[in-house]
């Protein structure tokens, strides 16, 4: 799909991958609605862009449908139509077994990352199916298929998300609107913070060197977003981002149960 003087809506707008989608889609000629629960972070955004009346920002809690299904009108109404959606919004929880996980805390990771996706897409789909061309990106993570200790509950919300839009790419594919799912790996962003999660005991003491090295296989948000823009533009229906996130995309396909022990053996090491 061409990006220049589309509309596209991007969730999670106000910080890491999603506020450099932002800036890159402005870039390349697009108008933009950006979407956070951070007031503070969508003006940071605003600031960066310096685009006008082609950015506009919305504080929103992609929790609230109601508040969601209003949406489409609104950003409409400032943009004339709305082109695309891509939902990069999500959370993590604290590095803890599921045995060790409140209810909250689960339930939490889901109604963002997963009914938070299904809120916008089921407010901006009827309007998308209506556009000669229109997109809809839903980011998932390399942890809906190959769990990762500690981010079970996220890993089974990000796999639910992966589901809808692999469903929703199979009904939609004699419509006009392109269906994409994101898998990222590691990202350097500051989803921890964000998160209000607390990181591993492991993490927390890590001498500099080992956190340097760490930090240097983490692929940058800048890529992340290129990589996601790109799909847009060249219909791509999966997008695995970073090394680590085609390496076990594989390991799992290959050998499923050893893999998933040699994941937890990783992680240890990692963390430990």
């Amino acid at each position: 799909m061409e990006l220049e003087n589309k509309v596209i809506v991007v969730t999670g707008g106000g910080n890491g991958i999603g506020r450099e989608v932002v800036l890159a889609l402005l870039a390349r000629g697009s108008r933009v609605a950006a979407l956070d629960l951070s007031e503070t972070g969508l003006a940071e955004t605003a600031d960066l862009a310096g685009a006008g009346d082609r950015l506009t920002i919305h504080v929103v809690n992609i929790t609230d449908r109601q508040i969601v299904l209003a949406l489409p009108e609104q950003i409409a109404a400032a943009h004339g139509q709305v082109d695309a959606l891509i939902n990069v919004a999500g959370i993590i929880h604290d590095f803890k077994p599921v045995n060790d996980l409140a209810f909250e805390d689960i339930e939490r990771v889901m109604n963002v990352n997963f009914w938070g996706t299904v809120n916008t897409v089921k407010a901006f789909l009827p309007g998308l199916l209506q556009r000669p061309a229109a997109a809809i990106v839903n980011v998932s993570s390399m942890g809906a298929y190959g769990p990762v200790p500690g981010q079970t509950a996220y890993g089974a919300s990000k796999a639910a998300v992966r589901l809808l839009t692999e469903g929703l790419y199979a009904e939609l594919m004699e419509t006009r609107v392109q269906v994409t799912v994101v898998h990222p790996g590691g990202i350097a962003t500051s989803i921890t913070d964000n998160s209000g999660a607390a990181m591993p005991e492991g993490v927390e003491n890590m001498d500099d060197k080992r956190r340097t090295e760490l930090e240097a296989k983490l692929t940058s948000p800048q890529e992340a977003a290129r990589q996601i823009i790109e799909a847009v533009e060249k219909n791509r229906p999966r997008v695995r981002i970073g090394t680590d996130a085609k390496m076990l995309d594989r390991l799992i396909r290959l050998m499923p149960s050893r893999g998933i022990g040699i994941i937890r053996k990783n992680m240890e090491k990692m963390l430990g």
